[in-house]
């Protein structure tokens, strides 16, 4: 019996790694992209909001991912149509690059807080508008309800967003099917374990309800979101909020969980939307091309 529990303590460094890939896929050309910081107009320092968008844009990334790779396709769309498009690196664990939102959720949800007044002293503007990819999309919720954000800040839009924990197609039962597994990834990589349905991370975020007044909601999922599993629990209820499944859309769209939040045309013009909806246009299969 020891020699087992031996071999199955031994499995963990695996079981870490094969949870991390399922969440993400591994980024091979990350390390020069994010290198380069700055890139097609975003983090721009001098940048302005316009009468139009008066409100900078704050894109925040997901699991395993980071601050540029991320945003290499929507970052520039929403440069290109007017809007000052921030982003940054948060959650980094045991001196890893390029891998980040690995650590704590309400530490990132911190680093949140600092970046958006950053933003908002750098630009002189009231309010941000946040934009966030998986973990991104649901992190900043935190940010709103418990560190003060919610004055500023006038919209959340969060593409395939894990706001009610994730069974990760199945693979989260490994968590309690080997032994020590949860308390040694939680050590690791809490970043991960808060994400998983029914951790106390996820009861303690959607206590009293998913929403705060004042701020404007929307989600972005699709029916095959792989890494946050039931795609509906992204979903959020509560007032000024919009669920969006962009197959209702374009039936046609078979975006998964990663290319919803990198290169989903249909995704980036229902972020706009919702940035801007008084100007805002419909969605249909005919925005995958344009």
């Amino acid at each position: 019996m020891k020699l087992r529990r031996r071999s199955l303590r031994a499995l963990l460094p695996a079981l870490a790694l094969t949870l991390a890939a399922a969440v993400a896929p591994t980024l091979a050309t990350a390390t020069p992209a994010h290198a380069a910081a700055t890139t097609s107009g975003w983090n721009n320092s001098s940048c302005k909001p316009s009468a139009a968008h008066p409100r900078p844009v704050v894109l925040v990334h997901g699991t395993l991912e980071n601050g540029t790779d991320n945003w290499l396709s929507l970052a520039p769309y929403l440069v290109e149509r007017g809007y000052c498009v921030y982003s940054f690196d948060y959650g980094q664990v045991l001196g890893i690059p390029v891998f980040y939102g690995l650590g704590p959720i309400e530490e990132g949800a911190g680093k949140l807080a600092s970046y958006v007044d950053k933003v908002l002293a750098q630009t002189g503007a009231s309010k941000v508008d946040i934009v966030g990819h998986s973990q991104g999309g649901m992190m900043p919720r935190y940010y709103l309800k418990f560190l003060g954000g919610a004055p500023k800040v006038g919209s959340l839009v969060g593409i395939a967003p894990n706001n009610h924990g994730t069974t990760l197609s199945g693979l989260t039962k490994l968590l309690d099917v080997v032994p020590g597994a949860r308390g040694v990834l939680k050590n690791l990589t809490p970043g991960l374990t808060d994400q998983v349905v029914g951790s106390d991370f996820m009861r303690r975020l959607n206590e009293g309800g998913d929403t705060v007044p004042g701020v404007n909601y929307t989600v972005i999922a699709t029916k095959y979101d792989e890494v946050v599993t039931p795609y509906t629990s992204a979903f959020l209820s509560g007032p000024n909020v919009r669920n969006v499944v962009v197959q209702d859309l374009c039936p046609v769209d078979i975006s998964m969980h990663l290319t919803l939040g990198t290169i989903d045309r249909l995704a980036f013009h229902e972020t706009a939307n919702a940035l801007d909806p008084a100007n805002a246009t419909p969605t249909t299969c005919r925005t995958m091309l344009s």
